[in-house]
C-alpha cells in the first residue's frame, strides 16, 4: 500500500503523515496474514487497491494535532481500514458492482461467497486488535460505529427502488452507512491522545461532517464523474436504484415529466436512460444543489475543529475539507 494516500493536490497532508502512514502499513501487512491462502489473496487485492485512505488519515491526522506520541493510532489506523474494507467487501456483493478503484470487484473476480467470508474475516481480525490495546472506550466506539455502519446499509437496501424516500430519510443513511467510520476515526485520534470530552465530541462532529461531505460528491459525481477518474461505473446508483440526493431534489423540486422519468427509473433500476436523468438533474439544479449541501458540511466539519491549536495537522485536516467539495474522483 502507498504512502502517498491521496493525490497530487493533497500531497501537503501526505507528507506530513508519511511515517506514520508507513508504520499503518506494516501493520495491515502483518495483521492481514492468515493460514488460508484464499483469505491472504482476496484481502491484499483488495487492500493493495489503493483509495484515499481518508479514515486512517484521520487517526492519525487528528492524533498528531493532540500532540499524541505513541504507536496506538497506528494499531487503530489499521483497524479503522480494515473495517471499511469489510464493508467494502459486503457492499459490492450486496449491490453487485462489478468495478471499483478502476478494476475489477473482488466478488466479480473470485464469487460472492469468497467476498462475503473475506468481508466477515477482516470483521472479526479488526475486532481482535481493538481488543488487543485493552482500552473499553476504544472498544466502545469502535463496535458502536461497526453496528451503526450495519443498521444503515440494511436502512439502505430498504430505501432500494422507492422513489419516495425523503431528504432527511436519505441523510440517516448517509450519517449511519458513511460519515459514522469517518466519526470514529476522529474520536479515536482525539480518545487515544488524552483530550477531553469536549475535545473528542468536536472531533467527532469533524469527521461526521467530513464523511457527509464526501458521500454527497460521490453522489454528484455518479452522475457528473468519469469513470476512469472516480475509478467505479458511471450511473451505478441509478442501475442499482438508489435514491440519492440529486434524484431525491429533482422528485421534489423537478417538473411532472422530471419527476416520472426518475419515478420509473428508481423503482426500475433503469439505467438506460441515464442520459436524460443527467440532463435533468443537470438542468434542474439538483447536482448543484448537492454540491451546495456538501460545501456546508464541509465548513462545519471546518467549524468543529477552529479550536484546535494551530499545526501542519490542523492546516491538513482543513485541507480535506477542501478536498472534499473540490475532488473529481
Amino acid at each position: 500500500m502507498s504512502a502517498a494516500i491521496l493525490h497530487a493536490p493533497q500531497n501537503s497532508i501526505a507528507q506530513s503523515i508519511a511515517p506514520d502512514m508507513e508504520a499503518v502499513n506494516t501493520v495491515i501487512r502483518a495483521r492481514l496474514h492468515s493460514e488460508v491462502s484464499l483469505v491472504n489473496q482476496i484481502a491484499e487485492y483488495i487492500i493493495s487497491a489503493g483509495g484515499k485512505r481518508i479514515r486512517p488519515v484521520l487517526v492519525l491526522l487528528v492524533a498528531n494535532a493532540y500532540g499524541y506520541k505513541g504507536t496506538a493510532h497506528h494499531e487503530l489506523a489499521a483497524v479503522v481500514e480494515f473495517i471499511h474494507t469489510a464493508t467494502l467487501l459486503h457492499d459490492d456483493v450486496v449491490d453487485e458492482s462489478s468495478m471499483r478503484r478502476g478494476r475489477q470487484t473482488a466478488n466479480a473476480l473470485f464469487g460472492n461467497a469468497a467476498s462475503v467470508l473475506v468481508g466477515d474475516f477482516l470483521y472479526s481480525r479488526s475486532f481482535q486488535m481493538m481488543v488487543g490495546l485493552n482500552n473499553m472506550r476504544v472498544m466502545q466506539i469502535l463496535s458502536d460505529a461497526t453496528n451503526v455502519i450495519a443498521e444503515g446499509e440494511v436502512l439502505q437496501l430498504l430505501n432500494m427502488h422507492d422513489p419516495d424516500v425523503t431528504q432527511e430519510s436519505y441523510l440517516k443513511v448517509i450519517r449511519s452507512k458513511t460519515a459514522k467510520l469517518f466519526e470514529a476515526a476522529a474520536e479515536l485520534g482525539a480518545l487515544i491522545s488524552g483530550a477531553n470530552d469536549d475535545e473528542i465530541s468536536a472531533a467527532g462532529e469533524y469527521g461526521r461532517s467530513l464523511g457527509t461531505a464526501f458521500q454527497l460528491i460521490d453522489d454528484v459525481l455518479d452522475y457528473a464523474g468519469d469513470a476512469s477518474e472516480i475509478g467505479k461505473n458511471v450511473g451505478d446508483d441509478l442501475r442499482e436504484g438508489k435514491p440519492t440526493l440529486p434524484l431525491i431534489w429533482l422528485m421534489e423540486n423537478g417538473t411532472p415529466e422530471q419527476r416520472e422519468l426518475v419515478r420509473n427509473c428508481i423503482e426500475q433500476g433503469d439505467e438506460q436512460h441515464f442520459d436524460a436523468i443527467l440532463a435533468a438533474v443537470t438542468s434542474s439544479g439538483a447536482l448543484d444543489y448537492t454540491r451546495r449541501e456538501a460545501e456546508i458540511a464541509a465548513k462545519r466539519a471546518a467549524d468543529a475543529i477552529a479550536g484546535l491549536p494551530e499545526s501542519l495537522y490542523k492546516q491538513s485536516l482543513l485541507q480535506l475539507c477542501t478536498f472534499a467539495v473540490d475532488r473529481n474522483h
